[in-house]
C-alpha cells in the first residue's frame, strides 16, 4: 500500500488511503477518463452514425455512450492496462508542471500585461520536445515479462549489443539524412514568390 504521508498521519492522509482502498484510483478514476475521451472522440467524429433533430445532424448519443461505456470497461477489467494509465498520467502532469514553470520563468523576463508567446523555432521545439517526451513517459511504463520497463530493456539492448562502430554508423546516416533535406528544402522566399 502507498504510503500517503511521510511524516506523521494526517485525516486528510486517511482519507486518501481509504479512497485507495475502495479502488477509486484504480477503478473509478480510469473508468471515467477512458469513458470521456471515448465518448468525446465519438461525438466529434460521428462514427457510429447521426441523427436527423429539426433538420440538423446530431451524433448518436445512446450509441457513442454505449460504446464508450463498455470500451471504458474492457480498459479497467485489464489491471495492465490501469496501471499503465495511472503510471504515464502521473508523469505526464509532471511534465506539463515542467512546462508551466519554463513559462512562468519566460513570463519574469516581459513586460508587465504583455502575453507570453512562444513563437517560431522555440514553439516548434518545444512541441517536438513534449511529444518525444510523452512518447518516452508511455514506453517507460509498459512493463516486459522481465518486470524492467520497455524503454529500459530497449536502452538495454542498445548498450550491450551496439559497439562503436554501429552507433557511428547511425549517427553519420541520421547526419546524411539531415544534410539531403537541407539541401533538397526550397528556400521560403523562392515558394512564397512562386504562388504570387
Amino acid at each position: 500500500m502507498v504510503n500517503y504521508y511521510a511524516t506523521k498521519p494526517t485525516v486528510f492522509g486517511d482519507v486518501i488511503g481509504f479512497l485507495d482502498r475502495l479502488g477509486v484510483y484504480d477503478i473509478v478514476l480510469p473508468f471515467l477518463l477512458v469513458f470521456t475521451i471515448v465518448f468525446a472522440i465519438f461525438e466529434k467524429t460521428k462514427v457510429l452514425g447521426t441523427e436527423e433533430v429539426a433538420g440538423k445532424p446530431y451524433p448518436k448519443k445512446n450509441l457513442n455512450a454505449m460504446a464508450s461505456f463498455v470500451i471504458a470497461f474492457l480498459v479497467i477489467a485489464s489491471s495492465r492496462l490501469v496501471a499503465i494509465i495511472n503510471e504515464s498520467l502521473a508523469n505526464i502532469v509532471l511534465l506539463l508542471l515542467i512546462v508551466v514553470m519554463f513559462l512562468l520563468l519566460i513570463g519574469a523576463f516581459h513586460a508587465e500585461g504583455e502575453p507570453v508567446k512562444l513563437e517560431g523555432g522555440w514553439r516548434t521545439t518545444l512541441m517536438v520536445g513534449l511529444f518525444v517526451g510523452i512518447i518516452l513517459i508511455f514506453l517507460n511504463s509498459v512493463p516486459m515479462e522481465s518486470g524492467e520497463s520497455f524503454l529500459s530493456w530497449v536502452i538495454n539492448y542498445i548498450y550491450f549489443n551496439f559497439d562503436s562502430t554501429a552507433v557511428s554508423a547511425i549517427i553519420f546516416f541520421v547526419i546524411v539524412l539531415l544534410g539531403f533535406g537541407y539541401i533538397i528544402k526550397e528556400p521560403k522566399h523562392k515558394a512564397h514568390k512562386e504562388e504570387h
